[in-house]
């Protein structure tokens, strides 16, 4: 049987070295996230999701949700009285507004609890995963009167929210939406069509829940131009905030999924239902991008979460099965044979997976704490740093970490050789369960062709610059100490490929866009990797400090530096490897004819 401890101990360092929640405790919000406060919502946090959630992760994907004739849904044995645990104990509360009934902590608190959130249970965790992006949108571009109606009770998890967007004729390309939006004389409108792949879109969990969906008004543009944003309420919401009708609102189907079984992901049909326009007419997807965005960062934080989960379970069983002999002669003569621990490519596959997710969960959290600066920084200069760096990185967490949870995952169930394949052991359901993050919220490649078509040329290439001049400015000072100089020259080098691969996007770009194309996924993991790698640096330079001073659990600290140098050695090089191709160009990409690609 699988088996996850939340990595406390781990989040608790990054949080003090590289994301530094003491320097901005002057910031609102930051004054509540006291170090007592933040161990409380680490340590408590975990045991709840371990206790509660974790054991209902093989019963949500054996059982899914069962969708009813009357078009209800109902999830997963367990799943309700689970949810009412997380709602008494206020764990979705923790970053929202204090305004709104939420205790107002910092956004990069609440990442690190939604991380332990996936790693125990990916498909419950999406449900209040939703209803925060939601919620996000409305804050932004909602009006006074729908922000009262709606977001107390989505903040407290009464009610339930989605974004609803795909149709079956579109996915990206958002201008072909059919959903109309009718105008009515009470200055409603009646929305009209069908989405599919809406996540948590009918389910048992909430008394209500309120739907985003984009629709399109008489006489709007056919294109992306011409989209509307809805608010769009599973049950109508009386003015006294009760609850009155159902509205025209109804789950056609539950799609049936290679993994993530335990949340319902649904067809959802639209019958002349009621809606209220968020935001401006004609204005819908800057208003939905807000959520996409929310989205994109906690889809990362997903590829993260189930190859931590992964990552623990494939460390257990290499130490307890035993295989064959260590090729230095045996281990444990007294034993038949050696554990697989003994094994150089078993131990290849758990150190990547170590640095990855290690350097993965750093970078995370401290993407989170960009979107608190964003927000909350005292100076419009750093708020305006901290808005580029994000921008620049959110395709980057998303994209390369997912490619990177899916890797993990895999190179997890590899460890376990053929038991990795046995439904029993678990880990089958992790790959399943990582591979669908590669997918939704847009494709890793849109993720990439997201960075490098407008990230990238952004405010004259503001944002990367910055970043370039971070970590230049991190390895020139590293590179002075004894126990971090390697790993900065090396992190130098790949900061050089980086450079190098952007120049030559400004360089033939415009004389071809497919170079763009064609570059865009491994110019994603490029920067990808730079990033992880700085944040290697920080926690290098972290531990050497704490560990030459005396302070620490020694064996951490140690093993922090051990990884630091594995990445150095084993991930950074790939830099280069992924600039030459990326120099490559998109000829012989794109040099064949269609009919040319089947031999028959």
């Amino acid at each position: 049987m699988p088996q996850y401890t939340p990595p406390v101990r781990d989040t608790r360092f990054v949080l003090e070295h590289v994301v530094g929640l003491d320097r901005h405790a002057n910031l609102p919000g930051f004054a509540n996230a006291t170090p007592d406060t933040v161990d409380a919502v680490l340590e408590e946090g975990g045991r709840f999701v371990a206790e509660v959630l974790f054991p209902l992760n093989q019963v949500g994907d054996s059982h899914g949700c069962t969708r009813h004739e009357d078009g209800r849904v109902t999830t997963a044995p367990g799943f309700k009285e689970a949810y009412s645990q997380f709602v008494e104990s206020g764990w979705g509360t923790l970053s929202a507004p204090e305004a709104y009934g939420g205790q107002g902590m910092p956004h990069v608190v609440s990442t690190a609890f939604q991380e332990y959130m996936i790693s125990a249970n990916m498909a419950f965790a999406m449900y209040p995963g939703l209803a925060h992006g939601a919620i996000a949108a409305l804050l932004a571009k909602g009006s006074a009167e729908q922000q009262e109606k709606y977001v107390p009770r989505m903040v407290s998890g009464e009610w339930g929210g989605t974004m609803n967007l795909t149709e079956p004729q579109c996915g990206t390309d958002l201008g072909l939406i059919r959903t109309r939006a009718e105008p009515q004389a009470d200055g409603s409108y009646r929305i009209t069509g069908t989405k599919i792949f809406i996540s948590a879109g009918e389910h048992d969990l909430t008394d209500n829940i309120i739907h985003l969906v984009l629709a399109k008004t008489p006489g709007a543009p056919d294109s992306s131009k011409g989209i509307s944003l809805f608010v769009v309420p599973k049950v109508m919401v009386n003015d006294d905030g009760s609850l009155g009708e159902r509205n025209a609102v109804s789950c056609g189907s539950i799609e049936h999924k290679m993994g993530i079984h335990g949340n319902a992901t649904c067809v959802m049909n639209y019958d002349g239902a009621t809606g209220w326009l968020v935001g401006e007419e004609m204005k819908g997807l800057a208003a939905m991008f807000i959520m996409m965005n929310a989205a994109r960062l906690g889809v990362g934080l997903q590829g993260l979460g189930v190859a931590e989960t992964a990552y623990q379970n494939a460390v257990h069983y290499a130490r307890d099965r035993r295989q064959g002999r260590a090729l230095t002669g045996p281990a444990e003569p007294n034993e038949k044979a050696d554990t697989l621990f003994v094994h150089p490519d078993v131990r290849r596959m758990l150190m990547e997976a170590k640095a990855l997710t290690e350097g993965l969960r750093a970078l995370c959290l401290w993407g989170a704490l960009q979107v608190d600066l964003e927000h909350q920084a005292a100076d419009e200069g750093e708020r305006q740093m901290a808005a580029d760096l994000i921008g620049l990185l959110t395709p980057v967490i998303k994209g390369y970490g997912t490619d990177m949870g899916y890797k993990i995952a895999t190179d997890a169930q590899q460890v376990y050789g053929g038991h990795g394949y046995i439904q029993e052991w678990g880990m089958e359901q992790y790959v399943r369960d990582a591979r669908i993050a590669q997918i939704y919220e847009g494709t890793n490649g849109i993720q990439a062709m997201d960075l490098v078509g407008r990230k990238l040329a952004q405010n004259g290439g503001r944002a990367i610059q910055a970043f370039g001049r971070i970590v230049a400015e991190e390895v020139a000072a590293a590179k002075a100490i004894d126990a971090t100089a390697d790993l900065a020259t090396r992190l130098e080098k790949a900061l050089g490929d980086l450079q190098a691969a952007t120049m030559w996007f400004l360089a033939n770009g415009m004389r071809n866009p497919n170079n763009i194309g064609a570059g865009a996924v491994p110019y994603m993991h490029l920067l990808g990797i730079v990033a992880t790698g700085l944040m290697w640096l920080r926690m290098s330079t972290a531990a050497a400090r704490l560990r030459d001073g005396g302070e620490g659990d020694s064996a951490f600290l140690d093993a922090k530096l051990v990884t630091a140098r594995f990445f150095g050695e084993r991930i950074l090089p790939e830099t280069g490897a992924l600039r030459r191709k990326i120099e490559g160009g998109a000829e012989t990409v794109m040099a064949l004819a269609p009919e040319m690609f089947l031999a028959a």
